[in-house]
């Protein structure tokens, strides 16, 4: 019965299994909840601020900024790329790869040049192992990151675009749709796309104090950085909405696998009960 002996070990490694991605699973579902609440809490925010922006792209300034201005040529792009630092989340960071590099294979067969930022343990790995230019590295921001933890990030490839070296900044990550859907999103961030919305009548001009500059320069990068920090709070709320999916079909096909198992223990139980009492009997009649 030494096959016996090796199923049953088999289904006690499953089951020990079972119990640690259940628990993954209670984990998930309570980090889930605390990472909705605040993604919707600062909704409201970027919201009203890409409204206002909305706006200014439409108004008479006597101040043209530059991250409003086109360049007439693309020669290389930023994306600031944002993923999980752990794994065990289902397809989650591997959809927003290929969804990426899908964009970054039709930017270099047209001769653009992309540099990265990546936030995140799981997007630094992958695209240096690609070959990309990973200009900046942030990981380890936790399930709580501070608006403060993204500033550094964010200047580094805002310098960038203020110097020249980059004509496009963008900020890739997965837009959290509901519990079951999650959407790899590249939202373009300077320079900033004015698109009319048929709702709205009317734009407003806005007085500025003390002057167009230092105002629209102050709010603009308050608006990169609001939309920064909504796509870190959507992505950790895909995560935690994933890991938790994942760990639940983890534990229903562990369940599936003891079940198959303890069927097959049962039959060659059965089948060596059932040899020896044929050899019993079989002695029994020699006799």
């Amino acid at each position: 019965m030494a096959a016996g002996k090796e199923i049953r070990t088999q289904i006690s490694s499953i089951k020990n299994t079972q119990k640690i991605t259940l628990a993954m699973e209670m984990v998930a579902a309570s980090k889930m909840k605390k990472a909705q609440d605040r993604m919707l809490e600062s909704r409201p925010y970027c919201e009203k601020i890409s409204n206002i922006i909305g706006h200014l792209a439409y108004a008479h300034s006597e101040f043209q900024h530059p991250y409003m201005n086109s360049f007439k040529k693309l020669q290389r792009i930023g994306i600031i790329i944002i993923s999980s630092d752990r794994g065990l989340c289902g397809g989650l960071n591997t959809n927003l790869f290929r969804y990426i590099l899908r964009q970054v294979v039709e930017y270099q067969s047209k001769g653009i040049k992309v540099d990265v930022c990546t936030i995140g343990k799981k997007a630094t790995s992958f695209f240096k192992n690609f070959g990309l230019n990973v200009k900046s590295v942030l990981t380890d921001l936790g399930d709580s990151p501070h608006f403060d933890d993204l500033l550094g990030t964010i200047k580094i490839m805002l310098d960038g675009y203020d110097l020249g070296e980059i004509q496009q900044l963008s900020v890739a990550y997965n837009k959290f749709e509901n519990t079951m859907i999650q959407i790899p999103t590249i939202m373009q961030l300077v320079p900033i796309v004015s698109i009319k919305s048929d709702n709205i009548n009317h734009y407003w001009d806005y007085i500025y104090e003390p002057n167009a500059q230092e105002v629209l320069s102050a709010l603009l990068v308050r608006y990169i950085e609001a939309l920064v920090y909504q796509g870190l709070v959507e992505n950790i709320s895909c995560e935690q909405s994933s890991r938790m999916i994942a760990m639940k079909s983890a534990t229903d096909n562990a369940g599936d696998m003891v079940k198959e198992l303890e069927l097959i223990y049962n039959k060659a139980r059965q089948a060596a009960i059932t040899q020896e009492i044929s050899e019993i009997v079989s002695g029994a009649t020699a006799v």
